[in-house]
């Protein structure tokens, strides 16, 4: 049975609905209020959109998101040049940097290890934290990949590959949530919150 809804409607939510997170209803719902909304309004989420292709590359050093390269973090002089954090993607580094506890630099892999879906070494950015480690004189690296299967395997690859180059490689200690009660965790978070434990003084 055909829609009813005009042909423009049904291109703008085919489209929203490619988004991440956005079903077919939920993008129906963002086209009608797009519809609806003043055309000044649909003009500057047009430009935005627009901006964020033109404007914003990928940190050539750490694959960061910026307007610059190398992006901010990695141009600022504060910052410790001898300890990098390697993370998933570019939301990781946000959501690290929320805490503004962590003072050196990052290394965006892009991915995770995951041999089912033919994705190896070479289709993330492991090659480009060889060289920084080379070229920059990196001295620790922390690697925060999320705790799943591939995150885990992607961690103690880089464990193993950097091991002969004299670095110290560390893993983010995983474990019980501020506020959580232990009743509520599960085995393997309450093994890494034991493993992960830190000296009291």
């Amino acid at each position: 049975m055909a829609s009813t809804l005009p042909p423009a409607v049904l291109a703008l939510q085919d489209e929203l609905s490619k988004m991440p997170g956005l079903g077919k209803k939920s993008a129906l719902r963002m086209a009608m209020y797009l519809l609806r909304s003043d055309r000044e309004t649909v003009e500057r989420l047009s430009r935005a959109v627009i901006d964020v292709k033109d404007k914003v590359e990928v940190c050539t050093v750490c694959g960061f998101l910026s307007d610059r390269d190398p992006c901010h973090i990695c141009h600022d002089p504060k910052r410790s040049s001898k300890i990098v954090c390697v993370v998933e993607q570019p939301t990781d580094v946000i959501a690290l940097e929320k805490g503004n506890v962590f003072p050196g630099r990052y290394h965006v892999l892009g991915g995770v290890l995951a041999p089912l879906e033919h994705v190896g070494p070479e289709d993330i950015n492991i090659r480009g934290l060889v060289n920084r480690i080379e070229s920059e004189g990196i001295e620790e690296v922390i690697v925060a990949t999320n705790p799943t299967p591939e995150g885990e395997q992607t961690a103690y690859y880089i464990a193993k590959l950097l091991a002969p180059r004299g670095v110290n490689v560390s893993r983010i200690a995983r474990g019980i949530p501020v506020g959580a009660d232990l009743e509520n965790a599960d085995d393997l978070t309450l093994t890494r919150a034991l493993e992960g434990r830190s000296r009291l003084d």
